[in-house]
């Protein structure tokens, strides 16, 4: 069952919101809260968040970035008159961004997107959790290892080896990396000849280089309007990032 949160300083606003929302998915829970400070003090998790950015306390924007360190999962819309934070809501990984006033039908046709985003995100952490049991065997010295694809930070090639790093240390063999690229799926990314890396532990990246979780891979100039693009589509699937990553804007 979805559960739809509103946090607005205003009862009559909060009020009008779910009567709108209950309309539209009148199976849904709803939660309402009048502060930053209620809501990140509460106890339940939502699948969507209407918040406000102007309320005394913590704004709405300091509490996306709080709420966004405990879960990168819930579809956060903000509701404000104000403009000027726009570009700052991408940097929280908001969903929508709807200025005061708005009509009934943009309303509605921003809801229905959301609700569309929570039945992908649903499947997706179905596939997500079946992801993180999935692993390969590789064999090294005659000695088979048996590695989780999840834990998998990127790989690299050199003399006709293939170095996995991870986050329990690195293991090399005799392979190909289009072999292994074909192994891991979707998730990782080809940035280089001779780098293989995982979306999920990228922290930084421009033209030349991503910064890694731990280490640092190559980026071919031309993959990188491809790997932006995957990437962009790997964290919107996931909910927003697993953390705040950004890009180095030298050579560009």
């Amino acid at each position: 069952m979805m559960r739809i949160a509103i946090c607005d300083d205003e009862t009559e606003v909060r009020a009008f919101l779910g009567s709108k929302i209950k309309k539209l998915y009148p199976e849904a829970l709803l939660f309402f809260y009048q502060s930053g400070e209620e809501l990140l003090c509460a106890e339940e998790s939502f699948d969507i968040l209407l918040l406000d950015i102007q309320m005394e306390g913590k704004n709405g924007m300091e509490t996306a970035r709080e709420l966004r360190r405990r879960n990168r999962h819930t579809i956060l819309i903000f509701i404000t008159a104000l403009q000027e934070y726009v570009f700052q809501a991408f940097d929280v990984g908001a969903f929508h961004y709807l200025v005061k006033p708005f009509t009934d039908e943009k309303f509605e046709t921003v809801l229905k997107a959301a609700g569309e985003q929570y039945r992908n995100l649903s499947d997706g952490k179905r596939k997500e959790a079946e992801q993180e049991e999935r692993y390969i065997i590789i064999k090294t010295g005659g000695v088979h290892t048996r590695i989780l694809i999840d834990d998998i930070i990127y790989a690299e090639v050199f003399n006709r080896k293939v170095m996995i790093h991870s986050i329990h240390g690195d293991i090399e063999y005799y392979g190909k990396l289009s072999d292994l690229e074909k192994q891991l799926g979707e998730n990782f990314f080809r940035s280089h000849r001779a780098n293989l890396v995982h979306f999920k532990y990228v922290e930084r990246y421009n033209v030349s280089e991503i910064w890694m979780e731990k280490g640092t891979a190559l980026m071919a100039k031309q993959n990188y309007g491809e790997f932006v693009k995957r990437f962009l589509h790997y964290n919107s699937v996931k909910g927003g990032s697993r953390r705040e990553t950004s890009f180095t804007p030298k050579d560009i």
